[in-house]
């Protein structure tokens, strides 16, 4: 059995922002060499996530809006862990929509879905972040 892990790093210019890493997981696997397994992405920060769903801007903007209603920014006040920090929401964010994805791997490919598609979910950007993808498998 193999086993590959890389971590890839992004530069999240806003707050809160998500990203598509379909691309670079398809280039994690192809560098594995694992034709039949599993490919684990998961997010290596509190206040972000990893999940699946599909591509299309007026989902993303009803994630935003629906995530803001269950887990408001502001005011910073409402929040305890708010102190030395304004992130409380991320965190409570992150936990909606989870730390990571598991995705079999079927023939040299990401088995997926009809317009499934793997997503990088930050909630408390403006630094540089990453994530870890481990594949296993033959």
């Amino acid at each position: 059995m193999k086993s590959y892990r890389k971590e890839l790093w992004f530069d999240v210019t806003q707050r809160r922002q998500l990203i598509n890493i379909t691309p670079e997981v398809q280039s994690c696997l192809a560098e594995s060499g694992v034709q039949e397994g599993l490919a684990l992405i998961n997010a290596m920060h509190i206040s972000a996530s990893v999940f699946i769903n599909d591509d299309e801007s007026g989902l993303h903007h009803d994630f935003e809006v629906w995530l803001e209603k269950l887990a408001p920014e502001k005011p910073h006040s409402q929040y305890h862990h708010n102190g030395y920090e304004d992130n409380a929401d991320a965190h409570l964010k992150r936990t909606i929509m989870g730390r990571e994805v598991v995705v079999a791997v079927s023939n040299g490919q990401l088995d997926f879905g009809p317009w499934e598609q793997i997503f990088y979910g930050e909630f408390d950007g403006m630094r540089r972040k990453r994530v870890l993808v481990k594949i296993i498998g033959d």
